[in-house]
């Protein structure tokens, strides 16, 4: 008989494939007592110099700071100022009134899209403080508090997310999707993945050129299983480009779990051992322990000791997007479970037990934060919502495309102009 006859083969067991599923359905009691969660202030910090093989244990550790009775314990304790922590909760508070606004307005119909970041403020707010105000990131559509925290002002925001005549992007990018590069602020990209490559090009770029700007990508959990992921990977680990690589695992890609991309094998942290790089698994819902992280891995890439890789691990407390519903995947009472808590409360509590914060002042400084993204809206608004945008500037979409627009553009924009009036 021929090696190939299947008859040889009959008492062999039969192949079968492994197709991840998340542990909780809706109708579940969401239980994450399996969960190991360290106590604050047990990882180890090791020298910002040190061989990226020594920060390799940390890829399945977990830096904590703040402790159960809301102090901050450690060698990662960041030991920052009461006035940098207030900025940090103000700013957090900021981005949730903001989202929340925001999400009420495409709710009502005056833009056609939005995304929240609700549980995950800490990480963007966090890590706008660790850098420098010069350096560059590469933002997903959950990153909003990286400009809020650099001062952003919210109408603009608010222009871009209805389109309107204030929209510096003149309606070329979807709501959310933000650019500004005086505020180090890179264009949001919509295809899943982009940002690590552009980050760490972007950042041999700088190399190459003898500057001190580093950068600094951002991805979501689900997007570490492009191809961009990992040729980024590739090429910061071979060149030891100076940029800080942020993998938010908030448990979610849409209404795909995390274990889809891979969470069920390994960390996502665990991924910068295979190339060689520092790597870093971080709660990402204490702001202090994130703020400690990313300056550490900046220092280490602004001294030329090469990238880090830095898992944020936390929760995605709402939808994917105004799009989604995740009642329809994931009990909806998961994020109340979620044992790492609200990183707003949290942070507040910090402050409360150091003697530097209180209820009152907190009232306040909540219903200053509302008034002001309400007057941005108000004022924003006048320039016009999303369905009010017509065909009065349609000529502009030819524009900054061409240094010299072609004939046949030409004779299109004026075709356009005169039938759309505008």
């Amino acid at each position: 008989m021929s090696d190939k006859d299947p008859s040889l083969r009959r008492n062999a067991p039969k192949l079968a494939l492994h197709v991840p599923e998340p542990a909780f359905r809706p109708g579940d009691s969401p239980d994450f007592s399996s969960l190991k969660i360290p106590a604050a202030g047990k990882a180890p910090r090791p020298d910002t110099n040190a061989p990226a093989t020594e920060t390799h244990p940390l890829t399945t550790d977990l830096i904590r700071v703040l402790g159960d009775d809301h102090k901050a314990v450690g060698p990662w304790n960041p030991k920052l100022d009461p006035d940098t922590l207030r900025k940090m909760l103000k700013d957090m508070v900021t981005v949730r009134v903001f989202d929340d606004r925001m999400y009420r307005a495409q709710r009502q119909g005056k833009t056609s899209f939005y995304m929240k970041c609700t549980g995950e403020e800490a990480i963007a707010v966090a890590a706008a403080a660790a850098l420098d105000r010069e350096d560059m990131h590469f933002p997903t559509y959950r990153q909003q508090g990286l400009l809020i925290a650099r001062g952003y002002p919210l109408t603009e925001m608010m222009c871009q997310i209805y389109s309107n005549k204030g929209d510096k992007l003149k309606g070329r990018q979807l709501p959310i999707m933000y650019s500004d590069k005086a505020h180090g602020f890179f264009s949001i990209s919509g295809n899943l993945g982009t940002q690590f490559p552009q980050a760490v090009g972007w950042a041999m770029g700088a190399a190459i050129k003898g500057d001190s700007r580093i950068a600094m990508g951002w991805i979501g959990d689900g997007a570490t299983a492009e191809g961009d992921f990992h040729s980024a990977l590739t090429f910061a680990a071979v060149y030891n480009a100076p940029v800080v690589l942020a993998t938010v695992n908030n448990q979610w890609a849409i209404s795909s779990f995390s274990g889809i991309a891979g969470a069920e094998r390994a960390t996502f942290a665990q991924r910068a051992v295979g190339y060689g790089i520092a790597g870093l698994r971080v709660d990402g819902n204490d702001a202090l322990a994130v703020f400690a992280a990313v300056r550490w891995a900046a220092e280490r890439a602004r001294s030329n000791l090469g990238p880090t890789l830095i898992e944020f691990f936390t929760y995605r407390a709402e939808g994917h997007s105004t799009s989604d519903d995740p009642s329809g995947y994931r009990p909806s009472n998961e994020a109340k479970a979620w044992p790492l808590g609200d990183p707003i409360e949290r942070l507040k509590a910090h402050l409360v037990a150091i003697g530097e914060w209180d209820d009152e002042r907190h009232s306040a400084m909540a219903a200053e934060a509302d008034a002001a993204v309400r007057a941005a809206q108000k004022e924003s608004e006048k320039l016009g919502i999303l369905p009010e945008q017509g065909k009065d500037d349609i000529g502009s979409m030819f524009d900054d495309v061409y240094a010299e627009v072609p004939w046949h553009l030409a004779e299109q924009r004026e075709q356009a102009v005169s039938e759309g009036g505008g």
